[in-house]
Formats: structure tokens, sequence, C-alpha cells
């Protein structure tokens, strides 16, 4: 005989394992001690005595032969940009201590602007008072263009770790719903160094909207979200960033 999974079969038994087993998910993202982690003030003690752009690496710079066609590497360059500041989206609000770093190249085609993406890296940020992390990641879009409107977008995903999380819960992700970021100067460009060509300014988006997490399983997803405060309108989120940017010419 065929057993029917309905609500009233499914018993009270089952319902309070269930219901055991969500109190202890929301318990372990919760909850947790914080790993032991690098200074940041120390690191950027020693990079501030370091020469301008040597804390700088260009090895993910675009190939030369990466270019699009018709690119004269001549009128080329790679930016290598490391950024720090803060993240607040939904219930979170938490400093970006460690630097994230975006390469790409830019120039001109047929004289239209181009550009070629190279990578995004960052570290882990903590959730305080939880085990969870955030981790940007880039979410397939870029546009480095500045105009007197905005520096530049970017599409960003926000990778979720955590206990019990499986691999590829994030906020936003890239395949269908990355956070979409629109960068506007809080500060001018400044140069800091000519030879090697080091610049900074600072940026924020604090217009973007927040979806819902994805790919955290069930219940997890729902609980996350709860924890996180997701899905969060325009007005709740922001991203600042204060940067420096190293520029190399390809010839």
């Amino acid at each position: 005989m065929k057993k029917n999974w309905n609500r009233r079969s499914y018993g009270t038994g089952a319902a309070r394992v269930a219901a055991t087993a969500l109190a202890a998910l929301l318990a372990a993202l919760t909850t947790g001690a914080a790993p032991a982690a690098a200074d940041p003030a120390a690191e950027a003690t020693a990079a501030e005595a370091a020469p301008p752009g040597a804390a700088f690496d260009f090895g993910a710079c675009p190939a030369a032969d990466e270019l699009p066609a018709g690119a004269d590497p001549g009128t080329w360059r790679c930016e290598v940009m490391h950024a720090t500041g803060r993240l607040r989206v939904g219930g979170v609000d938490e400093p970006v201590e460690r630097p994230m770093t975006l390469t790409f190249a830019e120039g001109r085609v047929d004289g239209a602007y181009a550009q070629v993406f190279g990578e995004m890296t960052a570290e882990p940020i903590r959730v305080g008072g939880t085990p969870l992390t955030l981790t940007p990641r880039y979410g397939g879009y870029s546009d480095f263009e500045a105009d007197d409107v905005r520096r530049g977008e970017l599409d960003l995903t926000l990778a979720v770790g955590g206990p019990l999380l499986p691999k590829g819960c994030s906020i936003g992700p890239a395949a269908s719903e990355p956070i979409h970021l629109v960068l506007k100067d809080t500060r001018p460009t400044e140069v800091i160094s000519e030879d090697p060509l080091v610049v900074s300014f600072a940026a924020a988006d604090r217009e973007f909207t927040a979806p819902r997490t994805e790919g955290c399983g069930r219940p997890g997803g729902r609980i996350l979200d709860r924890v996180l405060g997701l899905p969060a309108p325009a007005g709740e989120n922001s991203l600042e960033l204060d940067a420096t940017v190293a520029i190399k010419p390809y010839a």
C-alpha cells in the first residue's frame, strides 16, 4: 500500500524531529568563536613602509594576446586595485579590513573604450558574533570607465560560509541574480606615486538591493535569510571602498 506523506500522516513525532533540527541549525549559524586572524593594522603598517607599488601583484593581468582584436598593446594598461572599507547588507554591518583585489586591463579599440577582466580576490568577512562569513566574488560583469556620474559598475556575489552550509550558498549568485553595484566617488583621485603610477580614491554604492540567499538548502536558506536580514531593499545596504590602484602599461 502506497504511503501518503501529507501533513496528517507525517506525524507529530517527525515534526518534533524537524523542529529540533531547525533549532540546531539556527544555533550553529548564530553561535561560535571566530578563528584567529592576522592583524590588518600591522599589515597596513608594513605595506606603508614598502616602496610605492611593491604590494601590487600584476600576475593576474590579462596577457597581451588576450586583449581584443585590433587592440594596440602600446595604448593599453593593466590596473590592480586594492580596496578596504565597509560592507552593509541587510542586518550585516562589518568592516572590510583585508583588501579586496581587482585586476583588469583597459584601453581603446577603434577609439572606443574596452576592457578585459582579469581576477577578483577577497578574504572572508566574518559576520560579528557568528561563525558565518561573507566572501565577495566577481559576479560576471564590470565596467570601469569612469564618467561624471559614477566611478564604475560591478556585479558582485557574496559567498556565504558557515557550519552545515553547502558549497554554493550565496547572496546574489552570478548565474541568476548578482548584486549590481554602481560606485560613485566619495573622494577624488589622488596621485600617490608617478613612477610607478599609483593613485587612490574612495567610492561607494548606498543604493543597491540585496536578494535572498540561494543554494543554501532547506530549511537552511530560510533560517539564514532571517539571521542576515534578507532580502533587503535599496537604502538598507551599502559598500564603501577606500581604494589604491597601481597602473602598469603593456608596452
